[in-house]
């Protein structure tokens, strides 16, 4: 961009002006995680998905019988704000219904190049 000034003398001087592109980055992942045990119910678990993290039915069954198989799955991938949110939700959830499900986050390593585009992805680990 650039402007024409007239100088004193009659001449014309020019002025450039640059502009420079901020290239925000950004903000770090992390992934909510669920903990499998033995009391706490299948039902609530998906219950917990759907209502919390936002999942279908399919995808909060889905992700509940890997959590039951493998002993721990992901609800979400999230900011850290919002993903401690999520945690602290699920666990005031639990604890109102008298559950002892743990929930627990953790930086997602898969988000080193930061360009993706996966808040809320059905992560069963498939």
């Amino acid at each position: 961009m650039s402007e024409k000034k007239h100088d004193l003398d009659g001449e014309t001087a020019v002025v450039t002006r640059r502009k420079t592109a901020l290239k925000t980055k950004r903000p770090k992942l992390y992934k909510v995680l669920l903990h499998n045990d033995d009391f706490t119910t299948m039902e609530f678990v998906v219950m917990i998905l759907q209502m919390i993290f936002g999942h279908d039915e399919t995808s909060a069954t889905a992700i509940m019988l890997h959590i039951h198989r493998h002993g721990v799955g992901v609800g979400g991938i999230y900011p850290f704000s919002v993903a401690e949110a999520k945690v602290a939700e699920t666990l005031a959830t639990a604890e109102k219904a008298e559950y002892p499900l743990l929930c627990t986050m953790e930086p997602d390593d898969d988000d080193e190049d930061g360009d993706d585009d996966r808040n809320n992805e059905d992560s069963t680990g498939k």
